[in-house]
């Protein structure tokens, strides 16, 4: 803990108000405490020093419960901001006047916002909310909060739909399912603790896979998937068979996009018998493994599209992401796996064919070892190579 010294505080004083540096000659309330400790913290440290006035003159004040001041401090710290924060407190002896001084070190937990889902940032020696653009920047840079639990702003539980959901939680939990069938539980708190709303926006994740138009509330991200096959082996050529874009939930981008590669690809006949049914010429487990890895690992705040191209001797599906902190592709081949967007990995296990447990690519190679994997860190794009004429007995 640091502590501040009497010349510290002077000299802090004799600077006035700045973007670290606040003074409040008495107590304020609980949502404006919690304001301004979110604020402060979306920062790189700060003080507040009470009993202090705006014009720098250390008060008189009788009657003060100094300890009542510091709880209320660290109530307020611990319960009315997200995640909470550990503030620091002094008492410091000026010309027989004590001055409380609050402090707050450098974080790695933000952006943080209140219990009411409000972000702030510092503007001098004022306050304001964070511009979306800028929360997202935010969200990107902190090492401990994903993007499918950011919230979607504007939207609300009205634009919820609730039979999806209802199919998901019989799957996920049968006991909440058959609560809130028998009105025991209030479908707006279950998806409060399914981290499905904050306050009462929907987070990213659910906009994603439950709502009948998520591009709606995502209007500035591009979730849907382009797929294009070219009449060429290259990306080059001014011709393409067969083209299209690809929105809607989680599940549709999944099966439509699945259904662009199967109607397109050739069957190949592996039996001698001639009225024997062909087998797709590129493996189906491989194929939806893939896809799904495409659209539960890729990062959401990188402003591009999953692609998915076809070319006459291969299919590319290119996902915006790379490969997180260590991670290598040696590491994912067996099994291992750095968790980008745990909400979306959670429910895809029951809405897709998709375990979560770091077995995709691990099985896509026992099935197809010819399959590439490109991790392109300057482009920020990971890439799946598959390529065709490739027969395999089921």
């Amino acid at each position: 803990m640091k502590i501040f010294t009497k010349t510290e505080i002077l000299e802090s004083i004799s600077c006035w108000e700045d973007s670290f540096t606040q003074f409040k000659v008495k107590r304020i309330h609980t949502d404006s405490l919690s304001q301004e400790l979110v604020a402060f913290s979306n920062l790189e440290w700060w003080i507040i020093l009470f009993w202090v006035s705006d014009d720098g003159e250390v008060k008189w004040l009788e009657n003060i419960d100094i300890e009542k001041l510091w709880q209320e401090i660290s109530n307020v710290s611990q319960n009315n901001v997200n995640p909470p924060i550990i503030t620091q407190t002094q008492n410091i002896k000026i010309d027989e006047k004590i001055i409380v001084l609050a402090y707050v070190s450098k974080w790695e937990n933000k952006p943080y916002s209140t219990n009411k889902w409000d972000y702030y940032i510092k503007s001098w020696p004022d306050k304001k909310k964070i511009p979306q653009e800028q929360l997202r920047r935010l969200f990107q840079e902190s090492k401990n909060l994903f993007a499918d639990e950011e919230p979607i702003y504007w939207s609300s539980i009205l634009d919820f739909n609730q039979q999806i959901f209802y199919e998901y939680i019989k799957k996920d939990n049968k006991k909440i399912f058959e609560k809130i069938k028998k009105w025991e539980l209030e479908l707006a708190q279950v998806l409060k603790n399914k981290i499905i709303m904050h306050n009462d926006n929907l987070t990213l994740a659910w906009n994603l896979i439950f709502w009948i138009e998520p591009q709606r509330f995502s209007q500035t991200m591009p979730f849907y998937i382009d797929c294009c096959y070219f009449d060429w082996n290259d990306i080059s050529v001014n011709k393409y068979k067969t083209e299209e874009r690809i929105y809607w939930d989680f599940e549709t981008l999944y099966k439509k996009s699945f259904n662009f590669l199967t109607s397109n690809l050739r069957k190949i006949q592996v039996e001698e018998n001639f009225n024997s049914n062909g087998v797709i010429e590129i493996n189906e487990t491989v194929l939806g493994e893939l896809i799904t890895n495409a659209l539960v690992h890729r990062d959401y705040y990188i402003n591009s599209p999953i692609r998915i191209f076809m070319f006459n001797d291969r299919v590319e599906i290119i996902s915006p992401w790379k490969l997180t902190n260590s991670l290598t592709i040696e590491n994912i081949i067996v099994g291992s796996t750095i968790r980008r967007n745990p909400i979306l990995e959670w429910i895809c296990k029951h809405i897709l064919s998709y375990s979560g447990y770091g077995s995709g690519i691990k099985r896509v190679l026992e099935i197809n070892p010819n399959v590439e994997f490109i991790n392109d860190k300057e482009k920020e794009e990971f890439k799946c190579i598959i390529p065709r004429n490739y027969k395999i007995l089921n």
